[in-house]
C-alpha cells in the first residue's frame, strides 16, 4: 500500500468515526447560536428581571411576585390597556383574514396582470413602520389630509381622525389592515396548492360554486387559515409602532394598547422589572389564546392523509 492510499484510508476512518448527524448540526449551528443568544437568552433574562425591582440606574432588589401582583390587582391602567387591545384584536383578526382571503381568491382566478397586483398588495407589508406611519399621518391629517380632501369633494366636512377618541382606534385599525399582504400571500399559496381535479369533479357532478367554496376550498385551506389566525392574534397584541407614532396612546387613552403600556414602563418610567412582568403576562395571554385556537382547530382543520372517524379522532 502506498503512502497516498494509507492517508486516504486513515481519512475515511476518521470520517466514519464522526457521528452521522454532526454535519447537519454544523450547517444549522448559525441558527442555533442566533436562537440561543438573541431569542432564548433574552427571553430567560427578561423572566429573571420580572422578579426584581430593576431600575435602569441603581440597585436591583428581588421582589418575587410583587410586580405581577401590582399589575393584576393594583394597576387599573393594565386592565384598561388590555381591554383596548382585546377589542382591537377582536376586530383586526377577522378583518385581516377575511380581506386577505378575498384578495387571494381574486388573484387566484385573475388572468391579467396578476403578478403586478400580487406585488402591489404585498408591497405595503414590507414598508418600515415609520414610513407607514408617515404615509397615514398625511392621509389622516385634518388640515391637509388626503382622506378629508376626498370627503370635501362630495361636500362632507372631514372629522379629526386622530383627535377623536371614537375614530382614532378605527384609524389605527385601517392603517394596520393596510399591511395584510403577507397573510394574503400565504393564503394565495394555499389556494394554488389545491388540486384542480377536485373542482372539475365537483363541477361535473353539478355542485354549485358556493358549495365548492364551503366543502373544498375552505377545508383544503384549513392549515393555512389556522396559521394566519394565530399570527394575526400575535400581531394584534403586539400592536405598538402605528399607535405610538400616530396617536401616542391618545386621545384620552383610547389607543393606549397593552404593548404601549409595556413600552412606557420600560422606556418612560425606566422600571425594567415591571415592564418585563408585563411582557410575560402578554406572552401567557397569547399562548393561552393560541392553545385555545389549536384545540378548537381540531373541529375544522384537516391535513393530507388524515382520516377522521365517527368519534372525531384523527388518524394518519
Amino acid at each position: 500500500m502506498t503512502h497516498k492510499d494509507a492517508t486516504t484510508v486513515a481519512a475515511k476512518k476518521r470520517r466514519s468515526a464522526l457521528p452521522d448527524h454532526l454535519p447537519a448540526y454544523l450547517f444549522i449551528s448559525p441558527w442555533i447560536l442566533g436562537f440561543l443568544f438573541f431569542t432564548l437568552g433574552p427571553l430567560l433574562f427578561s423572566l429573571t428581571m420580572s422578579f426584581y425591582d430593576w431600575p435602569v440606574v441603581g440597585a436591583r432588589t428581588f421582589v418575587g411576585l410583587k410586580n405581577y401582583r401590582t399589575m393584576l390587582f393594583d394597576d387599573p391602567q393594565f386592565w384598561d390597556s388590555l381591554w383596548i387591545t382585546v377589542k382591537f384584536a377582536a376586530i383586526y383578526v377577522p378583518f385581516n383574514i377575511g380581506m386577505s382571503f378575498l384578495i387571494a381568491l381574486l388573484l387566484h382566478h385573475a388572468t391579467v396582470w396578476s403578478g403586478f397586483f400580487r406585488t402591489a398588495f404585498y408591497l405595503p407589508s414590507v414598508i418600515s413602520g415609520v414610513a407607514l406611519v408617515t404615509i397615514w399621518s398625511w392621509i389622516y391629517s385634518r388640515q391637509y389630509g388626503l382622506l378629508n380632501f376626498m370627503l370635501s369633494l362630495v361636500g362632507i366636512d372631514g372629522p379629526n381622525w386622530l383627535g377623536d377618541p371614537g375614530l382614532a382606534i378605527i384609524a389605527i385599525l385601517i392603517a394596520s389592515l393596510w399591511g395584510f399582504g403577507g397573510t394574503m400571500l400565504i393564503l394565495l399559496t394555499g389556494l394554488k396548492a389545491i388540486p384542480k381535479e377536485l373542482y372539475e369533479a365537483a363541477t361535473v357532478s353539478g355542485i354549485p360554486g358556493w358549495a365548492q367554496m364551503l366543502f373544498i376550498t375552505l377545508p383544503m385551506l384549513g392549515p393555512m387559515l389556522l396559521f394566519t389566525f394565530i399570527t394575526s392574534i400575535i400581531a394584534a397584541f403586539q400592536q405598538l409602532t402605528i399607535a405610538l407614532l400616530l396617536t401616542k396612546g391618545g386621545p384620552l387613552g383610547s389607543t393606549y394598547f397593552f404593548a404601549m403600556y409595556i413600552y412606557d414602563n420600560a422606556f418612560k418610567y425606566f422600571d425594567m422589572g415591571y415592564a418585563a412582568a408585563g411582557s410575560w403576562v402578554m406572552f401567557l395571554i397569547v399562548l393561552a389564546l393560541s392553545l385555545l385556537v389549536m384545540r378548537w382547530s381540531a373541529a375544522w382543520v384537516y391535513y393530507e392523509g388524515e382520516v377522521r372517524e365517527k368519534g372525531g379522532e384523527n388518524h394518519a
